[in-house]
């Protein structure tokens, strides 16, 4: 079986429609369709039946999408074993974080990898929903993706997930708060505070209903916005209180301040997802590697 004609099958499993497979491998759709009926007949049986107005893949297509992903993996594998033989992890490498993770980490990372010869790292950054970040696999070799603690929102996308950080989230408060001289904060002490809250969706609004569950009362959300920056400054203006992750918002203002919460889990995890196939690059472990030492001094 031909090589490229089992990733468009690979692709197809991951990306669920041959619109997305053509888009994403310069082709036409009807090229991509072509190209599967081939696979097919090399194959013997069916791979693809309609379903709707798409195709989705039979049982068998689904363990040859499978076994493609292993033959993907091998050839990444032999391609890295030749790298590492030159001692030259060179190529290309496409990073996507989300903002505050990039700003705190990424300069580092980039001045690190800058004096790697041939090994060029195109950065970008987008803060999706959860549920996008498996999908945002399929285009970029690293995603930067968080998490709250209990959740897979990536689990059985055979996605590898590289731990980069487990990081607190604490309540900024205004600096002449009622609260600001406390060592801590409770549930009870915030559940009727007005609170900064994040668009319906983001993670960091479970926290909240966890806020509101253990001390039994209501929290009052005035405004609800995704840029940690807006939130800090709305904060310093004593316009309401806010989840703020301890290591990657930069220095406090000093209009602000922050107080570990207690009783409530309030952390998120921060992971880099590669496919297993993009993950045995010689590049993209190099890359890998210098953001695990970086986040591990973020913690320090």
């Amino acid at each position: 079986m031909d090589v490229k004609r089992l990733d468009l099958l690979r692709e197809l499993a991951e990306r669920g429609s041959v619109t997305a497979v053509a888009e994403a491998a310069g082709r036409t759709p009807s090229a991509v369709s072509q190209q599967l009926k081939v696979l097919e007949r090399e194959a013997g049986m069916p791979l693809t039946q309609r379903e709707g107005r798409g195709i989705a893949l039979t049982s068998a297509g689904h363990a040859l999408a499978r076994s493609a992903t292993e033959v993907a993996v091998a050839i990444a594998r032999a391609e890295a074993l030749w790298d590492e033989f030159r001692n030259h992890p060179s190529g290309e490498v496409s990073l996507l974080t989300f903002p505050t993770i990039g700003a705190t980490l990424l300069p580092a990372v980039l001045t690190d990898l800058a004096s790697v010869a041939g090994l060029v790292v195109h950065a970008t950054d987008l803060d999706p929903e959860m549920d996008e970040y498996a999908d945002l696999a399929n285009d970029h070799d690293i995603v930067l993706a968080h998490a709250m603690p209990g959740d897979l929102p990536w689990g059985g996308r055979g996605l590898n997930a590289v731990p980069l950080l487990t990081e607190p989230l604490d309540v900024g408060l205004p600096a002449d708060h009622r609260l600001a001289a406390r060592s801590h904060v409770t549930a009870d002490d915030l559940v009727h505070e007005t609170w900064l809250g994040v668009p319906p969706g983001f993670p960091f609004e479970r926290i909240l209903h966890a806020i509101e569950q253990q001390a039994g009362g209501r929290i009052e959300v005035s405004q609800r916005i995704s840029d940690m920056r807006i939130i800090e400054a709305l904060i310093e203006a004593g316009l309401g209180i806010a989840l703020v992750p301890r290591y990657t918002s930069g220095p406090v203002p000093p209009g602000m301040v922050l107080k570990p919460l207690r009783g409530v889990a309030s952390a998120r995890r921060i992971v880099a997802l590669t496919r297993p196939d993009v993950a045995e690059r010689l590049a993209v472990r190099t890359v890998l590697d210098v953001l695990v030492s970086r986040a591990a001094r973020l913690g320090e």
